[in-house]
Order: structure tokens, then C-alpha cells, then sequence
């Protein structure tokens, strides 16, 4: 009986995992996934009281679908069901959509938008791109913590010297020290900064120095650093994804398929050059053939 159940089990895992892995099951889910976009999208906009119901029955229907996906997914894995919650987007995937069930959130709460919302975020999981790209950020976190911590110091400093300096002649930028960070992040755009320029001058030539280091500085020297953490956490989130992808053992006899692939292809050439070696002792011209 327990053998019968076992096969059972591992024949409806094989249907599953061939379902969840097949292109056209992917293709459906992520017309699903911008559908309900769209759904979203509509809910937004003014519409008759009529079609309340038939929104509300779409919903649902989204529900359902999302919740038949995870489960073929969850099913997938057969006798090993934990190895689903391995993944990291497989958990958000599975979060985001058992959320909605939570008791409590129902009619048009805002912590149900935000979760229906976060259905199109699922999109990420489908583009490999988009994935490495997350995968960077989240990596460059450390990184962009230690950003952060430099811009906020130079954004203190130079809003302290802004308020010593202009506080007097522009107190409605430069009044506080509030007033000042702000205007000096609104001035990372450089969309303010002939303005503020033309002020300083006014007041004294010597405010040049003022603007002209704090963008040197900030504009130039901060972001660029921002933009080389991410680009190197990049970088790295590329190196997993391929080290991830060579580590696939499909065949299961021991060795990463990629390199499977790399030995077959310098045995081929060994025997290519074998067989050309023989043909010369042999004297065989292939052209008489």
C-alpha cells in the first residue's frame, strides 16, 4: 500500500515538475501575472457600479490560477516538498500569494492593494536579467549602507557651513539645518544650482568655492562611488548566477552538467585530430571520395 502511494506520488511529482518546467506554462503565467497588472491598473480609474461584481469575480479567478500554480510548483518536488522553500523567490512567490488568504485582509484594505500589488513584482522571476539585477542590488547593500553613511556626513557638513553662511541673506533655504540638507539634496539634480549660485554671488564671490566643492564632491565623487558598488555587486550577482548554472547536475552522475558539456567537446576534438593523424598514415585523400 505504502509502495502504491509512493509511485502514485512520484508519478504526479513527474507531471508536475514537467508542467512547471515546460515554456508554455511560464508563457501562461506571466500573461496571468499582466493581466492582473491591468486589473489593478483599471481599479484605479472611475467605473460603474456594475461592474464591481465582475472585478471582484476576476480577482478571484487571478487567486485561484496563482494558487494552482504554486501548488504544481510545491508538487514538483515530489516526497521533498521543503526543497521548494530552498529558493528565495520561491518563498516570496509563495508569500505574496498566500497572503491574500490572511484572515482580516478582505474588501479594499490598503495592506491587501499592497500585497495584490506585489503579484507583478513575480514578474522579476521569469527574466533572468531582471534577476541578476535584484540579485545586485541586494548584494550591494552593505555597500550602499557605507554610501549612505558618507553622504549623510557630507550632507551634515556642508548644510552646517550652508546655514553659517546663508543662513542670515536665505533663511528660507538655508534658515535650518532642515532647510539646508534639503536644499542641497534637491541640489544633486544641478537643476537648482544656477540659481543658488546667482544668490551666492550676491552675496559674496567666494560662495563659488561653497557650490562648486560640494558639487565636486557629492554630484561627482559620491555617485560615481554608488555606481561602481553597484556595478561591482553586479558583477558578482553574474559570476553566481553562472557558477549556480554549472553546478546543475541533471544527469546525477557526479559532475556539473556544464562541465559534462566542456569534456565531450575536448574529447570531439581529440578524436577529430585522431582520425586526422590516421588519415595521413594512411594516405587517404578525401578529395578522390
Amino acid at each position: 500500500m505504502i509502495e502504491r502511494y509512493a509511485s502514485r506520488l512520484d508519478r504526479v511529482a513527474h507531471r508536475c515538475a514537467v508542467i512547471s518546467d515546460s515554456r508554455a506554462f511560464e508563457v501562461l503565467i506571466v500573461v496571468m501575472i499582466g493581466a492582473n497588472a491591468i486589473l489593478l491598473a483599471v481599479e484605479t480609474y472611475p467605473y460603474p457600479e456594475a461592474a464591481g461584481p465582475l472585478l471582484h469575480a476576476l480577482e478571484w479567478f487571478f487567486r485561484i490560477v496563482f494558487v494552482a500554480e504554486i501548488t504544481v510548483r510545491i508538487l514538483a518536488y515530489g516526497r521533498h516538498p521543503r526543497e521548494f522553500f530552498r529558493h528565495g523567490w520561491n518563498v516570496f512567490d509563495f508569500v505574496v500569494i498566500a497572503a491574500v488568504f490572511i484572515p482580516g485582509l478582505h474588501g479594499d484594505s490598503a495592506a491587501l492593494r499592497v500585497i495584490r500589488i506585489a503579484r507583478v513584482v513575480r514578474l522579476v522571476r521569469f527574466s533572468p536579467g531582471l534577476r541578476t539585477i535584484v540579485s545586485a542590488l541586494l548584494r550591494s547593500l552593505p555597500g550602499v549602507g557605507g554610501f549612505l553613511a558618507l553622504a549623510l556626513v557630507t550632507l551634515y557638513v556642508y548644510g552646517m557651513a550652508g546655514w553659517l553662511i546663508f543662513g542670515e541673506s536665505d533663511p528660507d533655504q538655508y534658515g535650518t539645518l532642515g532647510r539646508a540638507v534639503l536644499t542641497l539634496f534637491v541640489l544633486l539634480s544641478l537643476e537648482t544650482l544656477p540659481d543658488l549660485i546667482e544668490q551666492g554671488l550676491a552675496l559674496s564671490p567666494w560662495t563659488l568655492v561653497y557650490y562648486v566643492s560640494y558639487v565636486l564632491i557629492t554630484v561627482n565623487l559620491l555617485v560615481n562611488i554608488l555606481i561602481a558598488v553597484i556595478v561591482n555587486s553586479m558583477e558578482e550577482a553574474r559570476r553566481l548566477e553562472m557558477t549556480e548554472h554549472m553546478a546543475t547536475d541533471d544527469d546525477n552522475d557526479g559532475i556539473p552538467d556544464e562541465i559534462d558539456r566542456i569534456m565531450i567537446s575536448q574529447r570531439l576534438d581529440d578524436l577529430r585530430t585522431v582520425i586526422a593523424e590516421l588519415e595521413r598514415e594512411l594516405r587517404i585523400d578525401r578529395t578522390e571520395r
